[in-house]
């Protein structure tokens, strides 16, 4: 493919690849850390644990409530609601695909994915645990649980560590490979529709590539450039001044800064994934805007300084839907 993307070839130098192409499949397999191997055991023992809402200080909220692998991964909401009945401030975001990024959640504050998990089990607008302690002796009393742990991890038994490992495991099987992008790259050229191919065209001249790009469309994996751990992260809004600031309250929250209190880093973010982007309404960290047609146009004024006509609009969107993967089976596990 012939593109010019300025980002990408400094990327290109950054990674020392000899071939570096900012398009490509996304694997079956995402990167798996040293520190959590993979096990059918582990998965399995993750799994039940996923769907089972005894993880939250109510008992009524699941890692599935709010991350719906029926759906798109996420709940259709602006925000979720935790277990004590309080709202988060963000959207929740997809986990489908989200053992390909290098950091976690919007401002990119948790340097793994195990550490995403250790925090949402205690947050209170989320799964509301007072306390290690009471998490550990709710799954302990379970005795199919100590007997799964057991298994899954050399006899040992039960902390919040291993089950934040657990969770991360059945976590990282969660990838939606073979969409119709995918198809294209790897060679059928009758996969995608012109329309989808004017967008890609229009996705990469308006400039949209420079973030979403690499084989999750949000930026760098583990171990190309960057390290898990380090984030890569866009300005937004980064052209202050459209309608669409007070619109979509896009200045109301201040991103990364208030994780590191740096003001270079006001309105940063992660850069989210765009795989599966046509089963994640509403969009943004807010979650305020309802439609991916309007979100592209957001896009691409309070990004790029540019108002797209509903052809191009059209077109792009076209491209967004040839992202969307082929989602594994799920079924709900029966309880222990």
């Amino acid at each position: 493919m012939k593109r010019s993307l300025t980002a990408l070839a400094l990327l290109f130098a950054m990674s020392g690849a000899q071939a570096f192409e900012p398009f490509q499949p996304l694997p079956a397999t995402p990167p798996i850390p040293a520190g959590n191997p993979q096990t059918e055991a582990k998965v399995a023992l993750g799994r039940l644990l996923y769907f089972d809402p005894r993880l939250s200080f109510t008992g009524t909220l699941s890692c599935n409530s709010c991350h719906d692998l029926f759906s798109g991964g996420d709940d259709g909401r602006p925000v979720s609601t935790g277990a004590l009945g309080e709202a988060g401030r963000r959207s929740a975001p997809t986990l489908w695909n989200a053992a390909y990024q290098t950091v976690y959640f919007w401002d990119g504050r948790a340097p793994s994915l195990e550490a995403a998990v250790k925090e949402q089990l205690f947050s209170r607008t989320e799964m509301g645990m007072p306390n290690e302690t009471t998490l550990v002796a709710r799954i302990r009393a379970v005795a199919a649980y100590r007997a799964r742990f057991a298994e899954a991890f050399d006899g040992s038994g039960i902390t919040v560590d291993r089950i934040a490992q657990a969770l991360s495991s059945y976590i990282r099987t969660l990838v939606t490979p073979g969409g119709p992008f995918d198809r294209y790259l790897q060679g059928d050229k009758e996969a995608v529709s012109q329309a989808a191919l004017r967008g890609f065209d229009t996705f990469v001249e308006t400039g949209c590539a420079a973030c979403h790009f690499w084989v999750n469309f949000s930026g760098p994996v583990p171990n190309l450039a960057f390290r898990m751990g380090e984030g890569f992260y866009e300005l937004f809004p980064n052209f202050i001044g459209s309608p669409y600031d007070e619109k979509y309250r896009l200045l109301e929250d201040m991103g990364r800064f208030l994780v590191t209190g740096d003001p270079g880093h006001t309105y940063m973010w992660r850069v989210p994934s765009l795989r599966n982007v046509t089963e994640t309404a509403p969009y943004f960290h807010n979650g305020t805007v309802p439609t991916l047609e309007e979100a592209v146009r957001v896009m691409a004024r309070t990004q790029l300084g540019k108002t797209l006509d509903d052809g191009q609009v059209a077109d792009i969107v076209a491209f967004l839907q040839t992202l969307t993967g082929e989602f594994p089976a799920v079924e709900k596990p029966g309880l222990p």
